[in-house]
């Protein structure tokens, strides 16, 4: 019998229990509802998300900084080109699509092969991107892109390229990029990058690769089973372009003195820099390079062409070239003995075309004899003798110091990799080089005395001293970047601090410039540079680079070019210099018709665009070198 307990109780039971079967159906309505959904409704786009769907993060290749020239005229750029990657994960069989892909875009397969074995050798990710093709034509493009179903394992990919100016204009200051070798990757300076970064190299691209590299973006995208992309995940990260340079470089200068030297052939390395502040306006190392065979991926055939070329188009003459200053080092030499009392500007030494110092003879340029000469006369007319007897004055140590015043010792502080040291003489050099025979005999500072013997310096040293003379005794330190603009503007950048400062008197800097004024615009050898109404001054140089006895000897029995070098330094205007520096060219002969007329084109140049006039022609050809082998 039942109570009314009892019957409230199994009625709340059968409450509970139809709840619980009125739940059961929706949940399994849902359930079926999603199933459809999943299974019907977008069975395409989650069958494929399902089959073995992976997350893959695309680097995008951040372009690099322009560099302008001092006026905003762009020098260096990055322009987009296409390259063509193997995604080896992508590949089930890689040797099939190596063979494919060759014979789609017409390479070799070997090549194709060598480029993964070295990312493999690396040990690069499966999943990254190997580059097989830089550069792709837009047949090749189309190729691939026509392919892109039986090649899915082969993605066409737009990347920044670098553009450097044509005629290779200014390749030794601005270098070159390529990719960052596997030696490079364990270097502090290339801390944070990875196997396939672009660095510079050398130039300009070197010395501020971290500021011009800016930063690489990322796509983030999924991809099925197959590798084909299936859609984007998130919003991508746009790369960051490099920060923009402009330079201290003048563009017409900077044409106006390689076209010299391209057009007539020479070797050699020139630079004009303002020597107030030490900013180069245009410098020059020849025989050169095209930096955009480079950019463009260079083969081992023509690479391995370049580095055994005899002519050595890879050295940076201006700043790795060790030369001997010949006559030009006589502006050192007047410097030092004026500073230290042991001639004045009136001292005079007669020179009948030899002098004998210590039991050895020692020759006059003019066999003849120049006659007796003050130091004014001495150096418009490159008196050796009267230069011998200077020497003779001063130790070498104290011909040393007046090096390491002028700038000559050791590195400018160029802001260019590689720089080499420049060698002067001293008792100590001595000790520390010739351990077995370490005493400076008083004869040998008799050849130092006009730039011989072991001297030996870089064409950037000899403008660094000229620019010291012209600014009257401030060391500056030569550089090539003036501005800098990080996304903000362009701001000033920080010139780099004078070497030192050695203040030179006025007694002893007027002598020297009038002398130096005379040998290019009185009867001196410098008068190819003479430019009316600029007061161009300067010194010629005429360096052997081997003994007169040994040319002799060797007469016939080599291939080697034994011709003297040429040289000329120079500032202008005399009395308010803006603008100094050298002219180098390797076996050119007397300075003063080889070197002096490239100078004065440079100046042309310069005085031109000061004055907002016409800019001048080159005259083709200007100098045609005697038919001699290298």
């Amino acid at each position: 019998m039942l109570t009314p307990g009892s019957f409230e109780h199994r009625r709340s039971i059968d409450v509970r229990l139809r709840g619980m079967r009125i739940g059961a159906v929706v949940l399994m309505s849902a359930l079926a509802i999603s199933f459809w959904v999943l299974q019907v409704s977008d069975y395409l786009k989650y069958s494929t998300m399902a089959e073995n769907n992976n997350l893959r993060t695309i680097p995008l290749r951040a372009p690099r900084g322009v560099l302008y020239d001092r006026n905003g005229r762009v020098l260096v750029e990055s322009r987009d080109t296409f390259t063509i990657a193997i995604i080896r994960e992508r590949s089930s069989n890689l040797g099939e699509t190596v063979q494919r892909l060759a014979a789609a875009v017409n390479v070799e397969e070997k090549d194709l092969r060598d480029i993964l074995q070295r990312a493999k050798q690396r040990g690069d990710p499966m999943f990254r991107p190997v580059a097989v093709i830089d550069h792709a034509t837009e047949a090749q493009v189309a190729a691939v892109t026509a392919r892109k179903i039986d090649l899915p394992e082969v993605v066409v990919q737009r990347v920044p390229t670098r553009a450097y100016p044509p005629e290779r204009l200014g390749a030794h200051a601005f270098g070159y990029v390529s990719e960052i070798s596997e030696a490079q990757l364990g270097r502090p300076e290339f801390e944070g990058l990875s196997s396939g970064d672009i660095i510079g190299q050398t130039g300009l691209e070197r010395t501020y690769n971290p500021r011009l590299m800016g930063h690489d973006g990322n796509r983030f995208v999924a991809v099925d089973s197959r590798g084909r992309e299936i859609g984007e995940l998130r919003q991508q990260e746009d790369p960051t372009i490099g920060e923009r340079l402009k330079l201290t470089l003048d563009y017409d200068m900077q044409k106006a003195l390689d076209d010299w030297f391209r057009v007539n052939d020479l070797a050699g390395a020139a630079i004009f820099m303002d020597p107030r502040n030490g900013e180069i306006l245009a410098l020059t190392s020849q025989p050169s390079y095209d930096p955009n065979v480079f950019a463009g991926g260079i083969d081992k055939a023509s690479l391995a062409a370049l580095s055994k070329d005899p002519l050595k188009p890879f050295q940076n003459r201006l700043i790795q070239g060790m030369y001997s200053p010949g006559s030009t080092f006589k502006i050192l030499m007047a410097t030092a003995a004026l500073t230290e009392g042991v001639i004045t500007p009136d001292t005079t030494f007669f020179c009948p075309g030899s002098a004998v110092f210590y039991g050895h003879s020692f020759a006059c340029d003019k066999k003849t004899g120049h006659g007796r000469l003050n130091l004014r006369q001495a150096i418009e007319q490159s008196c050796n003798v009267y230069f011998f007897n200077v020497a003779d004055r001063l130790t070498v140590d104290q011909i040393h110091d007046y090096a390491a015043k002028l700038g000559l010792v050791g590195k400018t502080g160029i802001d260019l990799p590689g720089e080499g040291e420049s060698i002067l003489p001293s008792t100590e050099w001595r000790r520390r080089t010739s351990p077995k025979d370490p005493k400076w005999y008083a004869s040998e500072t008799i050849s130092v005395g006009i730039g011989q013997g072991p001297v030996t310096l870089t064409p950037v040293a000899l403008a660094t001293m000229m620019a010291t003379i012209a600014n009257g005794g401030t060391v500056v330190t030569p550089h090539l970047v003036k501005e800098v603009d990080a996304g903000d503007g362009w701001k000033p950048m920080t010139p780099p601090k004078p070497r030192s400062v050695f203040p030179l008197k006025p007694d002893v800097l007027e002598p020297v410039r009038d002398g130096l004024w005379m040998v290019v615009n009185h009867a001196g050898t410098g008068s190819g540079a003479r430019i009316e109404g600029r007061d161009v001054v300067g010194k010629t140089g005429t360096a052997q680079v081997i003994s007169n006895e040994g040319k002799a000897a060797a007469a016939g029995k080599t291939t080697l070019d034994l011709r003297d070098n040429s040289w000329f330094v120079f500032f202008a205007p005399r009395d308010n210099p803006q603008i100094a520096g050298v002219v180098f060219v390797e076996h050119g002969g007397h300075g003063g018709t080889t070197s002096a007329p490239i100078a004065k084109f440079v100046l042309q140049t310069f005085f031109a665009k000061q004055d907002g006039l016409p800019l001048p022609a080159l005259p083709m050809p200007v100098v045609k070198k005697p038919e001699t082998p290298r």
